[in-house]
């Protein structure tokens, strides 16, 4: 059945879509539940049984595989709470028909389901016609799952390391597969070899002579070469890829996994062109190994969708991507923030992100993963940890230790976020005699970084008035740079007829278009780098530095291209999108030249 809408809610956050799924999917929304809290996940279960008067047993982690269990049991949880919500309004009555007008009302207005029930309302209302119409033509949202594929901790029971299987993302994994969902896993943050072996263990991810899966694989990429490897590696293993969920390497919120310069445009438009050769090649190599297994190939060509998210913030954007590039569906993460009926924030949060301006979203060392990282000025969580330094104890109690990957000095692994790391770090920084300037660069980098594995699941459990004794009150959070454009919260129509062009949430008339605002950040980026290398920039430096900036420029070219070819799109901001590109063209043949003499000089 097609998808009701054109978009998606990707993962945001730890506990920011962690219930998404019961508030929209009864909507034909799809959205994603982070696995990286298990304990976050228990919380609201046993909230959401007494809330539905479910039967509840609460699974400890004196439990052998406790975070798999936890996570398969939540996750049947949503699904039977969203599928019940789904069928409850389907299931029309004189007295409750607000939910299914509702469902028809947010669809795009090119919709055909919409135009049907239009028709199929417009004589009479006819009950039992439109129950049959419904459950004929409505489909549910998917409740699909993220898995931080280096989020994948080793685990120890008294003292014991436990086999590989028994690691985070391998437990989070066995915990969505043994789950009663139809739907994906979304792997993000690069390639974990051990996992996608793991994975291959597993029927589910398999298709059936008709080419159908259980359970499907989503890759989140920022760039083509990324995905034809991962791919690859994951065809040669027996599993399929259904969809490349490419994402803005800056212009996005959470974590940003920046690419050597290659713009979202040209990146798109790579997959565009490419997109049956990646089909066609990847099926070849999984055929090949299907037959090796001695499993069913599909009779039929698998079905590849292409996604992209990152920054849009208009109806004209959102079209313009699905048209440009012949995408199957837009991302649209940072604006749901400020849609309770969609996310999970606290109400302080709420009013932070509404007030929020450029200024206050910035792009952070604060990831205890090492990768940068999006941030909120001022957000709680870094209050208290400011608050920590300035009792001479930096660094964080550390009470779930999802990032203790860190193995300087500990095997198990410490978070460098903790206090623990912090003050080993800082001890052993006092030992080398720097001068103070030198010492106190050094020391900022160590204190800089928070607890985000706790902070970005706080907003959920204060949202619902959940005990916090362990967690403490910190929230981080992690919006993109698009939130300074959007200034109240929106309820889940008001949002969808943004989407799609039948209302304006967009509070400001200086927004840039979204891939001007990715150049700029990316331009800010490359600066940043280059000043790290001033002092002493080596060969590798050089040549990093080299390529970063020719394509950048190729992508500028490119976008120069497309918008003076384009017609009936972007007209009004025409001239200032290619004096924006005029502009950002010659700062980087100026970056060009200085890194070429700074390379003379050395």
């Amino acid at each position: 059945m097609k998808k009701a809408h054109s978009f998606h809610i990707p993962v945001m956050g730890i506990g920011f879509t962690i219930d998404t799924p019961l508030k929209v999917a009864q909507y034909g929304m799809d959205s994603v539940i982070s696995l990286v809290d298990d304990i976050l996940l228990e919380k609201l279960r046993k909230m959401y049984s007494e809330k539905f008067e479910v039967p509840y047993k609460e699974i400890t982690d004196k439990i052998d595989d406790f975070r798999a269990k936890r996570i398969t049991s939540y996750l049947n949880l949503i699904n039977d709470l969203a599928d019940r919500k789904f069928e409850l309004l389907k299931n029309i009555t004189a007295e409750k028909s607000d939910e299914l007008r509702a469902y028809i009302n947010m669809l795009p207005d090119s919709s055909k389901i919409k135009d049907e029930f239009k028709k199929l309302t417009s004589k009479e209302f006819n009950f039992l016609e439109i129950k049959k119409w419904a459950t004929n033509n409505l489909s549910m949202g998917a409740v699909d799952v993220n898995i931080m594929t280096k989020v994948d901790k080793d685990n120890y029971v008294k003292g014991e390391k436990l086999s590989i299987e028994y690691n985070d993302a391998h437990a989070a994994l066995r915990g969505f597969v043994n789950s009663k969902l139809n739907s994906s896993v979304v792997l993000s943050a690069g390639m974990n070899p051990r996992l996608y072996s793991y994975m291959g263990q597993f029927d589910d991810f398999y298709p059936s002579d008709e080419g159908i899966f259980k359970k499907r694989i989503i890759l989140k990429v920022s760039d083509y070469k990324s995905a034809l490897i991962q791919g690859k590696f994951l065809a040669k293993k027996g599993l399929w890829v259904s969809e490349y969920r490419i994402e803005s390497g800056l212009n996005c919120g959470g974590h940003a996994f920046a690419t050597n310069g290659y713009l979202l445009g040209p990146v798109l438009a790579e997959f565009k062109e490419k997109r049956e050769e990646l089909r066609s090649s990847i099926q070849d190599l999984l055929n090949q190994e299907l037959i090796n297994q001695g499993r069913s190939v599909s009779e039929t060509p698998l079905t590849l969708k292409i996604s992209a998210q990152g920054g849009v913030g208009t109806q004209e954007e959102h079209e313009f991507l699905l048209n440009q590039y012949q995408l199957d569906s837009v991302g649209w993460g940072t604006p749901f923030l400020l849609v309770p009926e969609a996310t999970t924030v606290d109400e302080k949060t709420l009013d932070k992100l509404t007030k929020a301006k450029e200024a206050d979203l910035y792009l952070s060392d604060i990831s205890p993963l090492g990768i940068p990282f999006n941030n909120l000025r001022d957000n709680t969580k870094d209050i208290e940890k400011e608050g920590n330094i300035n009792k001479g104890r930096p660094g964080s109690a550390c009470p779930k230790k999802f990032v203790a990957l860190n193995k300087e000095f500990k095997e198990k692994g410490i978070c460098t976020a903790s206090r623990e790391y912090q003050y080993l770090k800082i001890k052993e920084l006092d030992e080398q005699g720097l001068p103070l300037e030198e010492y106190q660069a050094k020391f900022n980098k160590i204190i800089e970084k928070s607890c985000t594995c706790v902070g970005l699941g706080t907003s959920a459990l204060l949202a619902y008035n959940l005990d916090t004794k362990v967690e403490g009150k910190g929230v981080s959070i992690c919006p993109g740079p698009n939130m300074a454009y959007y200034s109240n919260i929106m309820s889940l129509k008001n949002i969808t007829d943004h989407i799609y062009g039948r209302d304006n949430m967009v509070s400001r008339h200086d927004r840039p278009n979204f891939f001007i605002k990715e150049l700029h950040i990316y331009i800010d980026y490359l600066k940043n780098k280059l000043d790290e290398a001033r002092k002493s920039i080596t060969k590798k430096e050089e040549k990093y530095l080299l390529t970063f900036t020719n394509n950048m420029k190729e992508g500028v070219s490119y976008y120069k291209t497309m918008f003076c070819e384009l017609k009936n799109t972007f007209e009004d901001i025409k001239d200032v999108v290619l004096n924006e590109l005029d502009k950002s063209e010659r700062t980087l043949s100026l970056i060009k030249v200085e890194i070429e003499s700074l390379s003379i000089k050395s």
